[in-house]
């Protein structure tokens, strides 16, 4: 992965034991680094194995430009780290490791066995052999006013003096497996420039759904709808309808905008076509058609498909009147205005938004406020949908920081 180097007197502490600080554990070490990871788990890569619960997506087949685009407005400080290390790269990685991918229909790529501690395992491993020294239950506290790491440990409180300081600590969510923020502040004091960290890829509420709704198809699957905000292009997809409002992979995909408009406006309103491989002049031309003593509900379930969650949600979100109006009922079928008021709550996300603005660091991820220390992964400031794009970035950027705290070791030599 790096060029040979000998830096054999060099000592670099990781904080953080996810796919960015173990990624950036293995280029260190392969260069001959000292390199001792403190996480405060008791085991590494926990954020990582859940991921894989159901399926590990590790990343995206799509074309480079589309994948680059997945990053938003963060796209181009991605865009170095990315080139770098591509999906290709990544899935060449796992092989080496004797870890085997195929792509799904979706385009997601997935090892063989779909599963995620195989991998970690056989990572594991190798870094240990690599000279890995991995320290869990090492909970990193912050400096000393000497400028020394503190890190609480099993032992009690150890200082730490490394020659580097690589940070990969995760974003907000999941607390509870390690991904807590707590670092923020920690940063903050030291003058890092940040941005408030706030949920991504994540559910919202609603206003309040219905009783009948709530009670009888909170859990269900909205399947093969597409969903769009105003001035955007529809995306396919799934959901699922919760107690408070609506979550899965579908609005994940929606989650930043959707998130940004609640900012700036306290709400915000998704578009579901609950047929999107329908035209609306066809959908109008099936319920024009006479239902004669037949109910509504069983005219839109025998023209058009729609019962279950689909007609629970119309007939939630439609007004009455429409379903007098052919036209009417046709263009909510097609465009159903969903008013969305606030994100769940940060732990509950899959990811966060938010943490160290790359307008901190320079092009090594070096912090500009505090010289030798490096950042990766989820703590920067960038997001990406699920599909395999978080994990990408989180790999990317830990070996661009390996490679930068390498860049950094030899200029001082």
């Amino acid at each position: 992965m790096t060029e040979p180097s000998t830096l054999p007197s060099r000592h670099v502490a990781i904080i953080g034991g996810g796919p960015a600080g173990l990624m950036a554990a293995e280029v260190l070490s392969q260069a001959g680094v000292k390199v001792d990871l403190y996480d405060g788990m008791p085991s590494v890569g926990r954020k990582f194995l859940l991921a894989g619960v159901g399926g590990m997506n590790i990343t995206h087949s799509e074309a480079y430009p589309a994948f680059l685009s997945r990053y938003a407005e963060r796209a181009p400080q991605m865009a170095p780290l990315l080139r770098a290390f591509d999906a290709d790269a990544l899935c060449q990685w796992i092989h080496e490791l004797g870890i085997e991918t195929f792509v799904g229909s979706s385009g997601r790529v997935f090892p063989t066995d779909m599963k995620a501690a195989p991998l970690l395992r056989a990572w594991l491993k190798r870094l240990r052999e690599s000279g890995v020294v991995i320290h869990t239950r090492h909970r990193w506290l912050g400096w000393q006013a000497d400028g020394q790491l503190l890190v609480d440990s099993p032992e009690g409180q150890k200082q730490l003096k490394p020659d580097a300081v690589l940070l990969a600590l995760g974003g907000g969510s999941w607390a509870r497996l390690g991904s807590d923020g707590a670092w923020m502040p920690l940063l903050a004091e030291r003058g890092v420039d940040l941005a408030p960290l706030q949920p991504s890829n994540c559910g919202f509420d609603v206003a309040g759904w219905s009783e009948v709704l709530r009670s009888k198809f909170a859990g269900a699957p909205l399947k093969n709808i597409a969903i769009a905000l105003e001035h955007s292009s529809p995306r396919l997809g799934e959901c699922v309808i919760t107690a408070s409002g609506i979550e899965g992979s579908l609005i994940y995909a929606w989650s930043a905008p959707i998130r940004e408009a609640i900012n700036q406006h306290g709400e915000a309103t998704i578009l579901i076509d609950l047929l999107p491989g329908k035209p609306v002049d066809k959908v109008a031309a099936a319920l024009a058609k006479p239902r004669g003593s037949r109910s509504m509900s069983k005219h839109l379930h025998s023209q058009l498909g729609i019962d279950g969650v689909k007609a629970a949600l119309l007939r939630e979100l439609a007004p009455a009147e429409h379903f007098n109006d052919p036209a009417l009922l046709a263009k909510a079928i097609k465009a159903l205005p969903l008013e969305l008021i606030k994100a769940r709550p940060l732990d509950e996300a899959i990811s966060s938004a938010g943490g160290v603005k790359f307008e901190a660091v320079d092009e090594n991820l070096m912090l500009k406020a505090l010289p030798g220390v490096f950042c990766a992964g989820e703590m920067l400031d960038w997001e990406a949908p699920t599909g395999g794009y978080l994990l990408t970035g989180c790999f990317a950027s830990g070996r661009a920081a390996g490679l930068g705290v390498l860049s950094w070791l030899k200029a001082k030599r």
